[in-house]
């Protein structure tokens, strides 16, 4: 059987004059890290919801997105983070919104999936469940960074002043998702972040939403989306492309773009990553970057963050 990863670091990517050669490289390697965490476990004949996982773990420790650590801040200057993960063979998920003090709160939402019931959870009641899991758990202020700040500082003038609405994607969004095939055929979706900077504390976006922000089911695809999390929420885009493929005969190229314009009529930015029941990997976006990465069926690893794909070697 094929095996497929594909994962994204958000379409809130900075412009490139404002980081450095070596912040870029970095980021860059963080990208491949990712996908070799991923494909690491399919190349094993491990299932497509650990693979999403391990992929996923590396973004929400590195400091480059808006994840785990490097999270962005809410108004009141805390982190809230969301996460979920689906698989694709039982229509199984797990989710979480609103959390404080999980360091990775994509294995939390795994471990919420394996529990059953109840898929999500919210908050405090979530920090909880974590805790009592095993998981790591960690003050909120491990989740900051100096980047992070600034971007928060920068939103409140803009609030100030009333140009909010003209403020880039880097300065405001940011996710990371990752989605697999396995061996056995089986499809999984998982996504995490610390939503939008300067949001209002307990605002929930699309991240831990299944069928909205995260989906995946057998036969179909598996979708991991970022931007604003309102619209697509609104659109229900992750269960819009599979439907798109299920009842419209669409390709997976054709549905995920289908979606994408749907959500650029509202001229917000948006990106996703999708990979269907035959491999095919998709990763559309209509901002001015998107932070994504692929592997190859020859195991060579693919990252991006604006336009120029750079292959950075084997798995």
């Amino acid at each position: 059987m094929t095996i497929a990863l594909a994962i994204h670091g958000g379409c809130g990517t900075l412009p490139k004059a404002e980081m450095t050669d070596a912040e870029w490289a970095e980021a860059k390697a963080h990208l491949a890290k990712s996908l070799r965490a991923g494909w690491a476990v399919l190349a094993k004949g491990g299932s497509a919801v650990d693979a999403v996982e391990a992929a996923v773990l590396v973004m929400e420790d590195s400091v480059h997105f808006n994840a785990g650590h490097g999270a962005a801040f809410n108004a009141d200057g805390e982190h809230e983070l969301d996460a979920s993960i689906m698989d694709g063979s039982t229509l199984a998920a797990g989710a979480l919104c609103a959390v404080k003090r999980i360091r990775n709160p994509v294995s939390a939402a795994k471990a919420l999936m394996h529990r059953g019931d109840p898929l999500l959870l919210t908050g405090p009641a979530g920090d909880a469940f974590a805790q009592t899991e095993g998981l790591d758990i960690v003050e909120n202020e491990y989740f900051s960074t100096e980047r992070r700040r600034k971007n928060l500082a920068s939103m409140k003038i803009r609030e100030l002043v009333g140009t909010a609405g003209e403020a880039s994607e880097a300065e405001k969004h940011g996710t990371v998702g990752a989605v697999a095939l396995d061996a056995n055929g089986h499809l999984a979706a998982a996504t995490s972040t610390g939503g939008y900077t300067n949001k209002p504390p307990g605002r929930v976006g699309d991240s831990p939403i299944i069928g909205a922000g995260t989906y995946a089911r057998d036969g179909r695809c598996a979708v991991s989306g970022t931007g604003k999390g309102e619209f697509f929420i609104r659109y229900c885009i992750g269960h819009e492309i599979a439907s798109l493929i299920g009842y419209a005969g669409l390709s997976l190229k054709e549905a995920a773009d289908r979606a994408i314009a749907e959500l650029t009529q509202h001229k917000i930015g948006a990106g996703l990553v999708a990979v269907g029941a035959d491999g095919t990997i998709v990763a559309p976006y209509n901002s001015e970057g998107m932070y994504r990465g692929w592997v190859t069926p020859d195991g060579l690893v693919h990252v991006a963050t604006h336009a120029d794909v750079e292959v950075m070697g084997q798995v």
